[in-house]
């Protein structure tokens, strides 16, 4: 069975072309949702509702999830409730963007 940690590891592979930084530790993935059958539902968001790559961003991450050995289907939902926030990136991904750690 597909593992939600390998679909993150896959996700890890994908970035906003205008940030070097992975969706992952950006914060990005809101949930990774694998069924039985390894079918795959990843939940996302984008840093902005208005981001113009959004769609390519969002194809990225469907096109590296099926690329997992095994994976039956999947598919990639946009949402922006709850809102993103700098908060919710990773420490290695404050400290590649030069910003301070807590």
């Amino acid at each position: 069975m597909i593992t939600a940690e390998q679909v993150r590891e896959a996700l890890k592979e994908v970035y906003d072309p205008e940030i070097p930084v992975n969706i992952v530790d950006l914060g990005l993935i809101y949930n990774i949702d694998v069924t039985p059958e390894n079918s795959v539902r990843v939940t996302m968001t984008l840093t902005t509702p208005g981001c113009g790559m959004g769609t390519f961003i969002a194809a990225d991450a469907r096109s590296r999830v099926e690329e997992i050995e095994g994976v039956k289907e999947a598919a990639v939902e946009l949402t922006f409730e709850p809102p993103w926030e700098p908060s919710l990136m990773s420490d290695d991904a404050v400290r590649l963007l030069g910003g301070p750690i807590d």
